[in-house]
């Protein structure tokens, strides 16, 4: 068995495995191209979370979605490039708007440097994915203006919050499908059409990139919680000491008080105020830890997973079908 991609995925067939880590390989390559300046400092800045290093989900999805065509298309590589390019940006503007100070087991970059290099870094970071967009052809520039409308709208809904109407767990997951979803559906989308597959296929590859991309999002929001911090890279809890709503949170305050149980009524106070001090923050990510809201949290991530996977059932078997299964069974492994 061999292993490859992001979390540990296991890929048996040699075949895929050598196609796609090779191409892989190629990406990493490029990237690190891609982010070279004249400026020594901005490449300094630019390459500081490829150097971190990361999952790099989004060009793998483009490699095994270039399966159901040629794989050695000359625009696979670029594609991949491009949308790991255009996630590493926002990754940047993320990190400003959430005054974070790790990411990926590194400082992120705002607080290594300070918020205006961060910004104008993931700036640099936009304009070059879109030097290497354009020689891909006026049909893929349409395709990533679209989902990147789709992500910065995403992004716009989360700040201004649900309105009075707004179911707020809805608002959450339609922001999910923009922010995260709809880069990761253009990944799968550009490495299939890049390589020519079928239109019912890319449309296929399409749909599932945005289910899984929202399972991958609803994972982290339950390993924000659960995990360590090693698995994400970050300081467990930001989310909940930032007052940020996520599944596990929002999940809870659907569920109906418990008034026998002092830790779900305690809970539920401190959710209510003001975590940024690390006694009060911690409490509350004990407490949650131990709620029936995060197994919950845990069977809707799997939910989607799933789906993302019956979404799959049209395409012809084969290994690349398989490996794109077996991202579901990562997502959900993710979670345990």
């Amino acid at each position: 068995m061999t292993v490859v991609g992001p979390f540990g995925l296991s890929v048996q067939d040699r075949d895929l495995t050598r196609d796609v880590q090779s191409g892989m390989d190629a990406v990493e390559i490029a990237l690190t191209e891609a982010v070279k300046s004249d400026v020594p400092f901005i490449t300094v800045t630019a390459s500081h979370l490829i150097e971190a290093g990361g999952k790099r989900f989004r060009p793998l999805l483009v490699m095994l979605a270039a399966q159901f065509g040629d794989t050695n298309a000359p625009g696979v590589v670029p594609a991949a490039v491009v949308v790991e390019l255009t996630h590493l940006a926002t990754l940047y503007h993320d990190d400003v708007m959430d005054e974070a100070l790790v990411r990926r087991g590194a400082p992120s970059a705002n607080s290594r440097w300070d918020n205006s290099v961060a910004i104008l870094t993931g700036d640099f970071l936009f304009s070059r994915a879109s030097q290497v967009l354009a020689d891909l052809g006026p049909e893929a520039v349409r395709l990533q203006a679209d989902a990147f409308e789709r992500l910065v709208t995403g992004q716009i809904l989360e700040t201004a919050g649900p309105g009075p109407e707004d179911d707020p767990l809805h608002h959450y997951l339609d922001v999910l499908a923009g922010k995260t979803g709809s880069l990761i559906a253009v990944s799968c989308r550009l490495g299939a059409l890049m390589a020519g597959a079928e239109p019912w296929v890319t449309d296929i590859l399409s749909a599932y990139g945005e289910r899984i991309g929202i399972a991958f999002q609803l994972a982290d929001d339950v390993l924000d919680i659960a995990s360590d911090g090693h698995e994400s890279g970050k300081t467990p809890g930001t989310d909940l000491r930032e007052g940020v709503q996520t599944l596990p949170t929002l999940l809870l305050q659907q569920m109906p008080a418990d008034e026998s149980d002092p830790a779900d009524l305690r809970l539920r106070e401190l959710l209510g105020t003001d975590l940024s001090d690390d006694e009060p923050h911690g409490e509350a990510l004990r407490l949650l830890r131990r709620h029936p809201a995060l197994e919950h949290a845990r069977r809707e991530t799997l939910r989607h997973a799933e789906e993302a996977r019956a979404l799959l059932d049209p395409l012809p078997d084969g290994a690349a079908k398989a490996a794109l299964q077996g991202l579901c069974d990562a997502v959900a492994i993710r979670t345990m």
